[in-house]
């Protein structure tokens, strides 16, 4: 994952417009880029989208395309994302994800687990053996980038995906829905239709699958102006299914929904008539749900198409639709397609908007860390490994757990989170002087430093700052502000020991620190006075030996007193001074919408 993706966390200001020209298709586990022979869709690896899992190929007797012969899966963290940036804030796409198992593990044990996108609950997915299932949504981006998660929800089962697919759509397409909702895809039907439609014939790459329960009717126009509502492809309205008689009527209903609670639905349904009409001829029908009118009657037009369109209706499995002729049309209903939505719950804005900037600073600094794409904390329970986050709306990050993550260098400031509460960095190889905006941090009751590289004095908001719980045992060359041997270059103590874990109480600290400092300099001075005198005696008793054995008399006055004098020894013992000096001056300045094909 390059460094320009995972930078799009950022919620960055963009200029609201259309993502019409988007068309991304990622064939997941393959690391070739190709042309769909079928379709002309060009296809590429996904490696440059996601930055964890691992590629498998489907058994040899379970392969049904090139594009679903490969897939990636996930076996650690609690999610994994792919991230698109091609998109705009305020863009209209349909992504779609698909899985196909195939056995690609042997264990002829298809997973369920959950998918998600830019922080939203997307669907429950449920795999198949044998079959491709896919998923599809329609929505607003509310930032510049589209993530798509999957997160494990049943132990040993691990999630994967086949290919990954993002569309722009034109603004004006499925905009009788509040843009702040989510349009999640049941199902999309070319009635009449002997095969499925999709790109090129559909620009947008909607799938459309046949549809043949009724006798189909092919449409005679060899124009049909689809360029209004919703822009169904010319391909999907000239067929259609119809009834044989002109006093039969077309039902259909909503059995497939996965739940038995009442939803609200988003429904579109589009008629063209097949053929020009006769003067003497008609075709009029209205549409009812269960025994309730809900249309004015419809005339479908020949060379073009009516769309109803049915929003927020509210529809349980046991609801049923028909098409049902009026009293003076003389020949039966036709339907050419059908489109059926869930309505979702509200988009989430995300994440504090500040938190994930700062969150972003953070993997600017440790590449590491940069792994993580996605909203760090929505939705909920599928935070970031290393993060904990409050239930707020929208949600704060309380918490860093990035102890043995091998970070090095100095941290960046990231003040600005101020719900934190905990902060691990423990067992890394962190360095420089502890940065003071961490005692800042109002809400912070835990910080644990320990075993890194910190240097020089614990800075005061730290060390004064009430009911803060601190741990920096393990950093040898930090001390403490308080303590006179940090702020005097002058002295010689070398014996200073961070402060372990403590309960940061302005008075009982200073207590103890004055304390311990008696200990600490006589530790240090003692040894030190014996170590010169000792020395004076070894020079002393040298030079009467050397005084003794001597025969000549001209010996030089200066070399004797340069080599074996006491004063030779003070200065040796002087040069251990400065080496002191010049280490503490060191110490001091450091620092669910499935459709089966």
């Amino acid at each position: 994952m390059t460094s320009s993706h995972f930078l799009l966390l950022v919620l960055a200001l963009c200029v609201f417009c259309v993502s019409a020209d988007v068309f991304v298709s990622l064939d997941c586990g393959s690391s070739e880029a190709y042309t769909d022979q079928e379709n002309s869709i060009d296809w590429l690896g996904d490696e440059d989208y996601v930055s964890n899992g691992e590629s498998y190929v489907v058994q040899s007797n379970n392969s049904i395309s090139l594009v679903m012969d490969t897939l990636r899966v996930f076996t650690n963290r609690k999610k994994n994302c792919y991230l698109i940036d091609q998109v705009e804030k305020g863009g209209k796409v349909l992504i779609r994800a698909s899985f196909y198992y195939g056995n690609y593990d042997g264990k002829s044990n298809p997973p369920s687990f959950s998918l998600q996108f830019d922080g939203n609950h997307w669907a429950k997915v449920t795999t198949m053996s044998d079959k491709l299932v896919y998923y599809e949504t329609i929505y607003v981006v509310k930032g510049d980038y589209v993530s798509v998660c999957l997160a494990q929800t049943v132990h040993d089962q691990f999630p994967f995906i086949s290919a990954l697919e993002v569309r722009g759509l034109d603004s004006t397409m499925y905009s009788h829905v509040d843009s702040n909702y989510a349009l999640f895809m049941r199902s999309r039907v070319a009635f009449g239709s002997n095969q499925i439609i999709r790109y090129t014939d559909d620009p947008y790459d909607r799938i459309w699958v046949p549809g043949n329960s009724l006798v189909s009717v092919i449409s005679d126009a060899t124009v049909i102006d689809t360029s209004h509502g919703d822009q169904p492809p010319q391909k999907v309205l000239q067929n259609a299914i119809s009834p044989t008689n002109s006093s039969n009527i077309i039902t259909w209903n909503m059995s497939f929904l996965p739940i038995a609670s009442n939803v609200p639905i988003y429904m579109n349904m589009y008629f063209s008539e097949v053929t020009q009409l006769d003067s003497n001829q008609a075709r009029s029908f209205m549409i009812f749900k269960d025994t309730e009118s809900f249309s004015d009657p419809i005339l479908p037009p020949y060379g073009n198409f009516t769309q109803l369109y049915v929003s927020n209706l509210t529809v349980s499995p046991d609801t049923t639709f028909s098409i049902v002729p009026t009293t003076n049309s003389t020949l039966p209903p036709l339907i050419n397609a059908l489109e059926i939505f869930i309505v979702g719950d509200a988009l989430t804005d995300g994440t504090n908007s500040q938190d994930v900037e700062n969150l972003v600073s953070l993997q600017k600094e440790f590449e590491v860390l940069q792994g993580w794409i996605g909203d760090p904390c929505l939705p909920s329970p599928y935070t970031y490994d290393w993060v904990n986050c409050s239930s707020n709306d929208p949600p704060r990050i309380t918490a860093l757990y990035l102890s043995g993550f091998n970070l090095s260098g100095s941290l960046p400031d990231f003040s600005s989170m101020d719900a934190l509460e905990k902060i691990d960095l423990s067992d890394n190889n962190l360095d420089g002087p502890i940065p003071d905006f961490l005692g800042t941090l109002p809400n912070l009751k835990e910080l644990n430093l320990a075993n890194n590289q910190f240097s020089g004095p614990i800075p005061a908001s730290l060390s004064d700052k009430n009911g803060l719980t601190i741990d920096t045992s393990g950093n040898s060359d930090l001390c403490s502000a308080s303590n006179e041997s940090c702020q005097n270059n002058d002295s010689s103590s070398t014996g200073n020991q961070p402060p372990t874990q403590s309960s940061n109480n302005k008075s009982p600290n200073k207590k103890k620190k004055k304390k311990n400092k008696l200990p600490i300099i006589l530790g240090t001075t003692i040894p030190a006075f014996l170590l010169v005198w000792a020395i004076v005696g070894i020079f002393a008793i040298l030079h009467y030996k050397n005084k003794v054995a001597t025969t000549s008399a001209s010996v030089n006055p200066g070399q004797t007193s340069g080599s074996n004098s006491p004063s030779g020894g003070a200065q040796g013992n002087n040069a251990k001074d400065v080496q002191m000096a010049e280490n503490f001056e060191k110490v001091d300045g450091q620092h669910e919408n499935s459709t089966n094909v």
